[in-house]
């Protein structure tokens, strides 16, 4: 695909990496010469510079072949400009903006869904085909990781039916020290698939005989309605959260305490006291306090030696890893962190910080999802986007496709890719080697090594026969 990624920051780079070495035709566009030439030396990209959304820099960029347009500018402005300048003057068949700020999300009417029946000319509001705000994102991952305790990612498939979780194995757990084969035994009602286990950050492919060992990184795939029995038998059950305490009250905070308000004790720290005072009258059950989060006599005076979860989501790295440092060390139980510098994720998780975010690889997997070949519909970017995991449809007959009506152990997958689980009409089908894969199958994959994605998109790609 010939593809315009606007803006070189985190987000524009790290997507930029991850499609040219998927052999894409990838341009770069964005005003920072520096930042363009540092990313150029180590990509095989072409870039421009200029701001993205003048004509002149799109027309450069060859925004009048285009296939797709992804605006990830730190500009909401720009970014929806530069896609009604592609759309309107380059017809260009895909624009993907990210937008940050609730005031234009709130505005439905500001942005048309794609209608293939419709002029072009005839549409009013920013031709915009996927909108992304990445704070919706963030705020939906912490979400599921406070709803699951333990769980260090979890990832929904088939409009939540199906999930993929990723926990780390402790003593206490029933499976730790046993082989896989175990759990089938001692949960014969619950059906399960191990999609990959991650061993002192080495891959191995799980075979029934695979022991789990204390601080294996297990990924799991289960309906949606079996996960914490699963999680149970990997570590020691951990009581439900109840008490939330948020560390900064921007966009995230304060979309994350709305969220969860009603069904947790929230408590929301915030610095600016105009913002303190705008938050206390928009949020409804929250505790909104005023101060810093770096002071230990406020934490201690909010008690947070008895918090479940602290969640630092200011913008500044430095404070959300100071703040969760001493959140800590005064007795939170658990500790996530937004973390902006991917540099930063590896250093810190795993320590006094259980979960280090990273909005950056949140929101790749979802911009993945409509870059992908084949009828794909889920993307999830894992381990810091050294893995994937995709949820594929499956189409045509067994003349057109290299998967239809075949048996999951006939199908020759790439080396690295396992298939999770099947969802069929609402029914999730946990992946075992007599299943047949049918058309419209929703195919649930896991890829230990995502440089293979290629090969599993044409595995899902229908043939002329189909037509």
């Amino acid at each position: 695909m010939k593809i315009l990624i606007l803006g070189a920051g985190q987000v524009g780079g790290t997507l930029a990496e991850n499609l040219a070495n998927e052999a894409n035709d990838i341009t770069l566009i964005d005003s920072d010469g520096a930042r363009l030439r540092e990313l150029q030396d180590r990509l095989d990209i072409r870039t421009v510079q200029g701001k993205a959304s003048y004509p002149t820099a799109l027309r450069q960029a060859g925004a009048e072949d285009a296939d797709m347009v992804i605006a990830v500018t730190n500009s909401d402005e720009t970014n929806m400009v530069a896609c009604q300048v592609a759309k309107l003057l380059y017809k260009t068949p895909t624009t993907i903006c990210r937008v940050r700020a609730n005031a234009y999300l709130a505005k439905s009417e500001l942005f048309y869904q794609r209608d293939k029946t419709k002029d072009l000319d005839s549409l009013r509001g920013f031709p915009i085909d996927v909108l992304i705000s990445p704070e919706h994102l963030v705020t939906k991952h912490i979400t599921r990781l406070i709803e699951n305790p333990g769980a260090l990612q979890v990832l929904e498939f088939s409009r939540g039916l199906t999930r993929l979780v990723a926990i780390r194995a402790a003593k206490g757990g029933p499976l730790v020290g046993h082989e896989l084969s175990y759990l089938r035994t001692h949960m014969p009602k619950i059906d399960t698939r191990v999609a990959a286990i991650f061993r002192k950050g080495r891959a191995i492919m799980p075979e029934g005989n695979t022991v789990i060992e204390d601080g294996d990184e297990v990924f799991f795939i289960a309906a949606a309605d079996h996960i914490k029995s699963v999680m149970s038998e990997l570590q020691p059950l951990i009581k439900p959260y109840k008490r939330i305490f948020i560390c900064g009250g921007g966009n995230i905070g304060q979309r994350l305490a709305n969220t969860l308000e009603n069904r947790y004790q929230v408590k929301l720290l915030e610095r600016d006291h105009e913002r303190c005072v705008m938050l206390s009258e928009h949020l409804r059950k929250t505790v909104v306090l005023e101060g810093n989060a770096a002071n230990k006599d406020i934490l201690l005076e909010e008690n947070i030696e008895n918090t479940d979860v602290f969640c630092a989501v200011t913008n500044d790295d430095e404070a959300n890893i100071m703040a969760s440092l001493l959140a800590k060390r005064l007795g939170a139980r658990k500790v996530l962190t937004l973390i902006n510098n991917p540099d930063y994720v590896d250093l810190i998780q795993g320590g006094d910080i259980d979960v280090a975010i990273s909005p950056q690889q949140t929101t790749i997997g979802s911009l993945l999802t409509h870059v992908r070949r084949g009828d794909v519909v889920n993307v999830h970017s894992l381990r810091r986007g050294a893995a994937e995991a995709i949820e594929a449809i499956a189409h045509g007959d067994h003349r057109s496709s290299k998967v239809v009506g075949k048996r999951l152990d006939e199908i020759n997958l790439p080396e690295g890719t396992t298939i999770g689980a099947i969802v069929r009409r609402n029914e999730v089908l946990i992946a075992h080697d007599h299943l047949r894969i049918q058309p419209d199958d929703h195919v649930i994959l896991f890829l230990v090594d995502k440089t293979r994605i290629r090969d599993v998109e044409k595995l899902f790609q229908v043939g002329l026969a189909f037509f």
